[in-house]
C-alpha cells in the first residue's frame, strides 16, 4: 500500500504558512533546529570558503567543513560551490569526493540523514535531496554529472554502483483526481524506498521511480524508465524498462 506523506513538514508548506520570521524560515531551510552558535559557524565557514577555487579552496574546506557536519572521514574532497543543507545530518566517510556545484540536502532525512560511504565519487552538478527519507550510498559507488536523487521514503545505493550522468531517482508522487484542487495541493504518497543493488550499472538519463529495486550486478540501459523491479544479473532497457537478457559469467 502507498505511504501517505506529511506535506506539512516540507519547506513549501512552511513558507506558505507564513508563521515564521524570515530568519527562522532561512534557518529552517538551511541548517534546521540547531543553536545560534552552530548556525553562525555554518554561515561563516560556507561564506568564507565555499567559493574559493583551486587547491586553496580544497584545503580550507577540508579543514573547516568537518566543523559543520555530523562526521567527515580522512581524504575527503569538497569542490567549489557545493551547497550543504542540514549539514549536521550529513556523514562523509573516507576518501569521498564531491565535485563542484553539487547540492547535498539532508533536511528530511531524519536521524539517518545522508550517509556517503568510503571512496564514493559524486560528479559535478548532482543533487541529493532527502525530503522525507534518508539517502545511503555504499562504498566505491559513483554518481554521474547532473544526477538527481529525491528521497521520499529512503534511497539505498549499494557498493560499487556505477551511475552515468543525468539519472533521476524520484521516490514520490501526487494524486490528481480531485478536479477542484491543483495537483500540488493534493495528497502526496510514495510506494516505498528505491534500492539499487551492489555492482549495478545504471546508464545515462535513466529514471527510476519510487518503490523500485534494481538487483545485484543488474544493467539498466540508457534513457530507460524503470517502473518495475529489475532482478539480479539482468539487463533491462526501454520505456518502460523490460528485461532483454540475463547475464552469465561467460559474457564480456
Amino acid at each position: 500500500m502507498p505511504k501517505i506523506l506529511n506535506k506539512k513538514i516540507n519547506i513549501r508548506a512552511k513558507l506558505a504558512a507564513g508563521k515564521q520570521s524570515p530568519y527562522q524560515t532561512y534557518k529552517s531551510l538551511v541548517v534546521g533546529d540547531v543553536s545560534f552558535t552552530r548556525f553562525l559557524l555554518y554561515e561563516l565557514i560556507t561564506v568564507l570558503t565555499g567559493l574559493i577555487p583551486g587547491a586553496l579552496g580544497y584545503f580550507l574546506r577540508k579543514q573547516f567543513y568537518p566543523l559543520i557536519m555530523k562526521q567527515v572521514g580522512k581524504g575527503v574532497i569538497i569542490g567549489r560551490n557545493v551547497v550543504l543543507r542540514h549539514s549536521y545530518q550529513i556523514i562523509l566517510e573516507d576518501n569521498v569526493t564531491i565535485d563542484d556545484n553539487c547540492v547535498i540536502d539532508a533536511r528530511g532525512g531524519g536521524d539517518d540523514g545522508i550517509i556517503i560511504k568510503n571512496n564514493v565519487l559524486i560528479n559535478r552538478n548532482c543533487m541529493l535531496l532527502a525530503k522525507n527519507g534518508a539517502i545511503n550510498i555504499g562504498d566505491h559507488s559513483s554518481l554521474g554529472s547532473n544526477t538527481v536523487i529525491v528521497s521520499m521514503d529512503g534511497v539505498q545505493i549499494g557498493n560499487s554502483v556505477l551511475m552515468a550522468g543525468g539519472c533521476y531517482l524520484s521516490a514520490g508522487a501526487y494524486r490528481f483526481d480531485d478536479l477542484d484542487k491543483p495537483v500540488m495541493d493534493q495528497e502526496a504518497y510514495t510506494k516505498g524506498p528505491i534500492r539499487i543493488g551492489s555492482g549495478a550499472w545504471i546508464g545515462t538519463r535513466v529514471t527510476i521511480l519510487d518503490g523500485i529495486s534494481i538487483g545485484k550486478n543488474a544493467v539498466v540501459g540508457a534513457s530507460a524508465l524503470v517502473i518495475t523491479d529489475v532482478p539480479d544479473y539482468t539487463v533491462a532497457v526501454g520505456i518502460p524498462a523490460k528485461k532483454i537478457k540475463s547475464i552469465s559469467s561467460h559474457e564480456i
